[in-house]
C-alpha cells in the first residue's frame, strides 16, 4: 500500500524561524571537547564568526530557495522503534554538514540554495554491472519504504526520524560485485560553490573535502543499511543530505554519509574522513558502543531529542549497537570492539 504525506509547516517562534544550538541538545562539556580538537589543530578560530551571517563574506543569508517534495512510499511494519518521534522541525534544523557550516544551525540556514537537480550518483569498482543513476532514477528504480530509526551521534545526543528510502543491498545487487568486492567506499559531492565550507580548511572544521566513508560489504548488504531519499514523507532538505545518503543505524551518525555521488565497490579497506582526521577517536567501524567511550567524554547514555522543550534533557541509557544488536551483532562475532572501535 502506498501512503502520501502531506507537507508540515516549519515551526516559526516569534515571527521568526527558531534553530536550536549545539547546547539546546547536546552537554556543553561534550560538543566543546569536540571543538576543541579542531581547535587544537588550527581550524577553529575567529572565522568561524564568518558563518554567522549565512555563507562565507556575504553579509547575507541566502534565500530559503529549496522546496521539499512529497513523496509515495511503501509504509514498513518490519522497521520501526516504539520510540517517540522526533519532531520534523528539529530534525531540520539541527544537523552536522561542516560543507555547510560547522554549528548544529547553519547547515540549514547556508544550504537553502543547494542544486540537486540533476545529480548522479555512480556505482563502480569491484563489479560486473557499473551503472549510474540520476536524480528521478533515485526515486523509481526501487520501492521506497518508510524505515523508523534510532539516530544516535557520536557527541552523545540521539533522534527518531521516519527516513524514506531503500536498502544499500538491492542497489549493490544490480552491480553484481565481483569476488573481490569486500568494501564498499562512499564519496559526497565536492562542489566548493554550493558548498562554501569545502572553500577553506579553516571554515570547514579541518576536513580535507570531499567527505568520504565506508562499510565493510556484509554491514552495507545488512538489510537494516539504508539509502535514504527522504524523511517525513516528503523529499530530504538538503541539510539532511539530499538529494541520497547513507542510514546505518547501529553506528554512530558520522558514518551516514550525505549527499552522495559515488559508490564503489573495493578490495581494501576504504579511507573515512573522520578517521584521516583524528584516528585515535574515530575508528572505522564506529558501532555505538556505551561500554567504549570516547577519549573525551562518555557514551554510556544520550540525551534524546523529543517534543519537549528545548532545554529538556530527557537523558536515556545509550544501547548496545543502538538497539539493533538482534539483527547485526553477528557480524562482529569474535571481534574486539574495544580495539576495532
Amino acid at each position: 500500500m502506498l501512503i502520501k504525506v502531506k507537507d508540515k509547516s516549519s515551526v516559526i517562534v516569534d515571527g521568526r524561524r527558531r534553530y536550536m544550538t549545539e547546547s539546546d541538545v547536546t552537554d556543553e562539556s561534550v560538543y566543546q571537547q569536540r571543538r576543541q580538537l579542531l581547535r587544537g589543530l588550527g581550524f577553529i578560530g575567529a572565522s568561524t564568526l564568518l558563518w554567522t551571517n549565512g555563507i562565507v563574506g556575504s553579509g547575507k543569508a541566502r534565500a530559503d530557495t529549496f522546496k521539499t517534495q512529497d513523496l509515495d512510499f511503501a509504509k514498513s511494519n518490519a522497521q520501526t522503534v516504539p520510540d517517540a518521534l522526533t519532531p520534523e522541525a528539529k530534525v531540520i534544523s539541527h544537523n552536522n554538514f561542516y560543507e555547510f557550516g560547522s554549528q548544529k544551525h547553519q547547515p540549514a540556514e547556508n544550504a537553502q540554495s543547494f542544486r540537486v537537480n540533476p545529480w548522479s550518483l555512480k556505482v563502480g569498482g569491484e563489479v560486473e554491472k557499473p551503472f549510474t543513476l540520476d536524480y528521478e532514477q533515485l526515486f523509481s528504480q526501487f520501492v521506497i519504504e518508510e524505515r523508523i530509526y534510532r539516530l544516535r551521534c557520536v557527541e552523545a545526543w540521539s533522534m527518531v526520524i521516519p527516513w524514506l528510502g531503500f536498502e544499500l543491498g538491492k542497489l549493490i545487487k544490480r552491480a553484481q560485485p565481483t569476488s573481490k568486492a569486500r568494501y564498499v567506499a562512499f564519496k559526497t559531492l565536492y562542489d566548493p560553490e554550493q558548498m562554501p565550507g569545502q572553500r577553506s580548511r579553516l571554515v570547514g572544521g579541518g576536513i580535507d573535502y570531499p567527505y568520504v566513508e565506508g562499510l565493510r560489504i556484509d554491514e552495507a548488504m545488512n538489510p537494516l543499511t539504508l539509502l535514504s531519499v527522504g524523511l517525513y514523507g516528503k523529499t530530504l532538505p538538503p541539510q539532511n543530505g539530499a538529494p541520497v545518503r547513507l542510514v546505518v543505524p547501529w553506528k554512530y551518525g558520522f558514518k551516514s554519509i550525505k549527499s552522495i555521488v559515488e559508490i564503489q565497490l573495493t578490495e581494501k579497506q576504504p579511507p573515512t574522513t573522520w578517521n584521516i582526521l583524528a584516528p585515535h577517536e574515530y575508528g572505522f567501524y564506529a558501532n555505538v558502543n556505551p561500554e567504549v567511550d570516547h577519549p573525551r567524554w562518555s557514551q554510556a547514555s544520550e540525551r534524546r531529542i523529543t517534543k519537549g522543550g528545548l532545554f529538556t534533557r530527557n537523558r536515556i541509557k545509550t544501547q548496545m549497537f543502538n538497539g539493533y544488536g538482534e539483527q547485526v551483532a553477528d557480524l562482529y562475532r569474535d571481534m574486539d570492539l574495544s580495539k576495532n572501535y
